[in-house]
């Protein structure tokens, strides 16, 4: 292994989805509003079906969103970030709102809340 590779390689332990900024005072009022943004095909919202990975909030309520789909060929795909960036966007006191689309990790149905489980019938 060469030492760009190596560079490259995530750290041993660290995590594979960037921690969301859970102090912040708006961090439930954005999570709130992801709630409200729903893939029509399941009828769960997409913050407990797990396909919101990160919510970083700024100093200055600038607010970045990591999320993925259930599947890269998603029908939605163009349209889903969209969605969840204008929800967020109303929340009062927040400046401006980017989504970002990765598909690393990949989701998985693990990555569902126990809400949504059982919802589905999982549980």
């Amino acid at each position: 292994m060469t030492s760009e590779t190596q560079q490259d390689a995530p750290m041993e332990g660290a995590p594979l989805i960037k921690p969301s900024t859970i102090d912040h005072p708006m961090y439930d009022s954005v999570v709130a509003a992801c709630r409200t943004v729903f893939d029509p095909e399941i009828p769960v919202n997409i913050y407990d079906l797990g396909l919101i990975y990160t919510i970083e909030i700024s100093d200055e309520d600038d607010v970045q969103i990591i999320m993925t789909l259930t599947a890269p060929g998603c029908p939605v795909a163009g349209e889903m970030p969209g969605w969840v960036q204008d929800a967020v966007s109303c929340v009062a006191g927040i400046k401006s709102v980017d989504v970002e689309m990765t598909f690393d990790p990949q989701w998985g149905m693990d990555m569902m809340s126990d809400e949504a489980r059982l919802e589905l019938g999982f549980m």
